[in-house]
């Protein structure tokens, strides 16, 4: 099982960046995708998350309106297109993913990142003001 992460960077406040996980070795639609991100100093929180089989996503009141999550299911790959990036943004990024019969995409399943079976590599996104 694998969780390939790509993107992140450096770039300016304001402007956007995208992420993308590349999954294999398990059912894709049978998971629900979730992306995280930790901070120095602070505990690691959700993001976004995305459940392919019945299209529900959420994402944290933080992001809301600025990052999008979305998935292609014939690529077993989910991306984060963060918009309007903020210096607070700034953190490492982890995709993860937990069985959907399990944990559902929604708010109860960002604060349980715990619960999450596959973890891909961190990738360091740092904004800039």
């Amino acid at each position: 099982v694998q969780l390939v992460k790509s993107g992140g960077g450096l770039v300016q406040a304001g402007g956007s960046l995208r992420l993308s996980c590349a999954a294999s070795g398990f059912t894709f639609d049978d998971y629900t995708i979730g992306w995280f991100r930790q901070a120095p100093g602070k505990e690691r929180e959700g993001v976004s998350c995305i459940s392919s089989r019945n299209g529900r996503t959420y994402s944290a009141d933080a992001v809301k309106g600025r990052f999008t999550i979305s998935s292609d299911t014939a690529k077993n790959t989910v991306y984060l297109q963060m918009n309007s990036l903020k210096p607070e943004d700034t953190a490492v990024y982890y995709c993860a993913a937990v069985p959907l019969y399990f944990s559902r995409c929604g708010m109860a399943t960002m604060g349980r990142y715990y619960e999450y079976e596959y973890w891909g590599q961190g990738t360091q996104v740092t904004v800039s003001s």
